[in-house]
């Protein structure tokens, strides 16, 4: 089925770009795709663990560590799942490489403009927290800190190209993270 022929979103936070003035790239960004960079962050935290396992907390901080590893646990899972539910309602693909039609601002986007991000981070720090495995900690900063530098920047930059006052309102509006 054509653009032409195609019904538009149903979600009230979803915005059709405009044809006109569209950029010229077809993707937000082709290398690296995030989830790759924190499939090698927790790679690395497993076997670093396995080499030099760093320091943990003694009785009660790391009880509270744990419990506090199984919430953000908890708001990964969550976070996944409503960011999934609104980018399906508004017809813009999961793939971050993918070319997006709609401009989503609802649902935990608008909370944070990188929700997927922010819960693979979580993922991260929940499973460190919660296994007193050190290293995932070190390691999920350093992984938001490199998808934030090799893709995000980037696919903000596609993103005010593409749909331009209304994305540079929502950045305004909306934090990159939390």
């Amino acid at each position: 089925m054509s653009d032409a022929n195609r019904k538009p979103a149903k979600s009230a936070h979803a915005h059709p770009a405009a044809t006109a003035g569209a950029p010229a790239a077809e993707k937000a960004g082709v290398v690296p795709w995030p989830p790759l960079i924190y499939v090698i962050a927790i790679a690395a935290s497993v076997v670093l663990h396995g080499l030099y396992p760093l320091p943990w907390f003694g009785s009660p901080m790391s009880d509270i560590l744990v419990a506090v590893g199984w919430l953000a646990l908890l708001a990964m899972v969550a976070l996944y799942f409503s960011a999934f539910r609104a980018l399906k309602r508004a017809g813009t693909p999961i793939n971050p490489n993918a070319r997006p039609e709609h401009l989503v601002t609802g649902g935990p986007f608008g909370v944070t403009r990188n929700p997927i991000y922010l819960a693979n981070t979580l993922l991260m720090l929940g499973v460190g927290l919660a296994t007193g495995i050190a290293w995932f900690v070190p390691l999920a900063l350093a992984a938001a800190f490199a998808t934030q530098k090799m893709a995000i920047e980037r696919e903000e930059h596609w993103l005010a190209e593409k749909f331009g006052k209304r994305y540079r309102d929502y950045a305004k509006r909306v934090r990159r993270w939390i």
